[in-house]
């Protein structure tokens, strides 16, 4: 609820204890949803009198407008220093400006005073005036608040008396162009890659190489950003890779451009050492509370971008850079295809569970697997001499494939070889 303090005092004919402007969903106000074309807004305006005030009129304004506006630095005025050389004129340069509006709604919300008199007075006391208004169909720019310029939406009351200034009140208006992450022009992966030689001349130490891709293009605020890179250091010296989203702000004014850019969320990799890789296989970077991007403005556009870079000593970094764009509407697909490989892992995971029995069984007897015909087909029907490698012309090792089918003693709980251990019984003396 917007609230304007008490008015002149009786001397100026003002008896106005509040005035206040407040808006049906409140929460929709200050940034908990925001508006959208086509909505409605509704809300009262409350007014509290001390005692009887005449007024000529009680009206409600709604605008809303893109402003951009900043000053050009100084340039150099030729010979004007010592010498001829060119110098800077003190003082600021030209000044650019634009204005682009969006709404322009305006309603009377106090009846027509009678007939030939210019007042209408109003009894002490509270009054509510109840107000309502669409949003134009077409599409409306997210509000922004940025370094040379914003977008911004109010509502307005004034209040006209006839002996004394107006006395207004006036609230924010929220409003959101949603932007779907889901689309398929957001859903593509982006992919870069980059090369940059070390050193200079004759004295360079060697390559550092950098590829680095993210699943898609648009994310949501609060969302992780998987990034995948693989980084190689062939150089001599010791790398750090980085990653960054950075926010670029363009405004366009009377032909001009103006550039501001700043880094909203980073993240750090670890040392990699000379003739090192690394590999980030889904490394993340959180996207904090950012406004979403704005690409439907002619005067000012917000867009973001990820970056990937490689921090050289002694050397320019290594920068690859892929277009992001802020969306409010977040992409259902990813996150449900990530529950359904979870629950394909469990299931595929289930077949451990059937090889493994209660109870393990034995063994099965050497004699049920290998007939006789093939045993006696394998084994020699003469005995060996004694010194084998007098008689053979090869070492034994050679001929061991011939007893590779002898058969394993029986499979048996009990031991059919009892070692027989005698009982040591424990011995105390008595001193």
């Amino acid at each position: 609820m917007a609230a304007a303090g008490p008015g002149p005092g009786p001397g100026a004919g003002g008896a106005v204890k509040t005035l206040a402007l407040v808006l049906e969903d409140e929460a929709r106000r200050g940034g908990g949803g925001g508006y959208c074309s086509g909505d409605t807004v509704s809300g009262q305006v409350l007014l509290e009198l001390a005692g009887p005030l005449p007024l000529r009129g009680l009206r409600l304004e709604a605008a809303g407008r893109a402003r951009v506006a900043w000053s050009e630095s100084s340039g150099a005025v030729p010979g004007a220093g010592t010498w001829g050389v060119a110098v800077r004129a003190p003082g600021p340069g030209p000044r650019r400006e634009a204005e682009v509006r969006y709404l322009d709604i305006r309603q009377s919300l106090l009846r027509d005073p009678p007939e030939g008199e210019e007042s209408l007075i109003l009894l002490d006391g509270r009054h509510e005036f109840p107000f309502s208004f669409q949003l134009p169909q077409e599409p409306l720019v997210t509000s922004f608040t940025g370094k040379y310029g914003s977008i911004q939406y109010y509502v307005k009351a004034i209040l006209e008396r006839p002996a004394a200034p107006d006395q207004s009140v006036q609230t924010e208006l929220q409003v959101i162009s949603h932007i779907d992450v889901s689309s398929p022009a957001l859903l593509t992966p982006v992919l870069r890659s980059q090369e940059k030689m070390v050193g200079c001349w004759f004295f360079t130490s060697g390559p550092v190489s950098l590829s680095a891709k993210i699943e898609r293009k648009g994310y949501c605020n609060g969302e992780a950003i998987p990034i995948y890179a693989e980084i190689e250091n062939c150089s001599s010296r010791l790398i750090v890779p980085k990653a960054a989203i950075f926010q670029t702000q363009t405004y366009l004014a009377s032909g001009k451009t103006k550039t501001f850019r700043q880094m909203v969320a980073n993240v750090r990799g670890n040392h990699i050492a000379s003739g090192s890789t690394d590999t980030w296989n889904g490394k993340t970077l959180k996207i904090p509370p950012v406004s979403p991007s704005i690409l439907d403005c002619c005067i000012i556009r917000v867009e973001y971008s990820l970056a990937v870079y490689i921090h050289i000593p002694g050397a320019k970094k290594l920068m690859i850079e892929m277009p992001l764009v802020i969306g409010t509407i977040p992409c259902i697909g990813f996150s449900s295809r990530n529950s359904s490989i979870t629950s394909q892992f469990s299931m595929d995971m289930s077949w451990l569970a059937l090889t493994m029995p209660e109870h393990p069984e034995a063994p099965p007897n050497y004699a049920d697997i290998v007939s006789e015909e093939e045993f006696s087909r394998h084994v020699p029907a003469y005995p060996l001499p004694i010194d084998c490698e007098e008689q053979l012309c090869c070492p034994v090792f050679a001929y061991i494939q011939e007893f590779r089918f002898q058969p394993p003693p029986l499979y048996s709980e009990i031991d059919p070889h009892p070692t027989d251990v005698e009982e040591v019984q424990p011995v105390s003396f008595m001193l």
